[in-house]
């Protein structure tokens, strides 16, 4: 593909607000199409809670007033916690929930405004045979890359839907696919907006814990992510759910690990076949091995903490 069918293939127009992803491709020349500024409605709440308390939150709302909140902290603490760990304070302060959501993809082929990708009108994926170390070790699909998005892997713990302005009660899934899809980072249609995000009636007694392996000390995305929720009684896991990031082209719901945990003592043999079991159905590229190393750690230091 040429560079002007390149340039073709990805500007469409896009919506910008706070623009902390979009900034950085406009610089690179990756995206270059008209923009339609998204403003948030005078008034409207971040967060707000229905008669069972259960929370709906504004695509608006910024990543810090999610990791800030003591009442969204108490009902959802894996969500909180995994806003408190991405990126750094500027950034948390800027960026918001529907943005994260919907940024693009990491890829340095596809940030590369001179290389054409599955994402930017190509027939193929170039980090496929060439440098991958930083993609995907669940081959789900063409694309290699993993979905970027933090917070969708916590509220894909959570089981949260997602409300547009063309459609309600998305899961996470159904706004993001199942990674077959190569040429796109979700699945909004044009025009379409992402508006709100509803959550469950928090599990009463739960614990929940959040964490990332970066390759630098700060401000780096995740190699691999884990968010584990848990609801422990009479020594037992009643509730286990389990998402990664970091690893797959969409966030993972790590349902093997969950099976095992479920009805299980809370205990070290119980999380050792956990952990064996969380890397079922991975088939890592040549590079990327590693990760399976990252997420059986991660795994293994968040149950330990949960159960203690």
């Amino acid at each position: 593909m040429t560079d002007s069918a390149t340039s073709a293939a990805i500007s469409p127009t896009e919506f910008r607000a706070a623009g902390t992803d979009l900034s950085e491709r406009r610089r690179s020349g990756v995206s270059r199409g008209p923009l339609i500024d998204l403003v948030r409605p005078a008034g409207a709440p971040d967060i707000t809670w229905n008669e069972n308390g259960a929370a709906r939150i504004s695509a608006f709302t910024t990543i810090a007033t999610l990791a800030a909140d003591a009442k969204l902290a108490a009902a959802y603490p894996g969500l909180a916690a995994a806003a408190a760990g991405l990126a750094t304070p500027q950034i948390r302060h800027m960026a918001t929930l529907g943005g994260n959501l919907a940024q693009r993809s990491r890829c340095w082929y596809f940030r590369d405004p001179h290389i054409a990708c599955l994402k930017k009108g190509g027939d193929a994926c170039p980090a496929r045979n060439g440098n991958h170390l930083y993609g995907v070790a669940f081959d789900l699909g063409p694309c290699i890359a993993p979905h970027p998005s933090t917070m969708a892997a916590a509220l894909l713990a959570y089981d949260a839907t997602v409300t547009t302005n063309q459609r309600q009660h998305l899961g996470i899934a159904a706004l993001l696919g199942d990674g077959s899809n190569g040429h796109a980072d979700n699945l909004l249609a044009p025009g379409e907006v992402i508006e709100s995000v509803d959550l469950d009636v928090p599990a009463a007694g739960e614990r929940a814990l959040y964490r990332r392996a970066i390759s630098r000390s700060h401000a780096e995305w995740p190699l691999a992510e884990v968010v584990v929720r848990a609801v422990i009684a009479d020594g037992t896991f009643k509730l286990a759910r389990v998402a990664a990031g970091g690893i797959a082209p969409v966030p993972l719901q790590l349902e093997a690990a969950e099976s095992v945990l479920r009805g299980a003592a809370a205990n070290a043999a119980t999380i050792d076949k956990a952990v064996a079991q969380s890397t079922v159905g991975a088939n890592p590229l040549p590079m990327t091995g590693y990760k399976l190393d990252l997420l059986r750690g991660l795994m293994r230091d968040l149950l330990e903490r949960i159960i203690a």
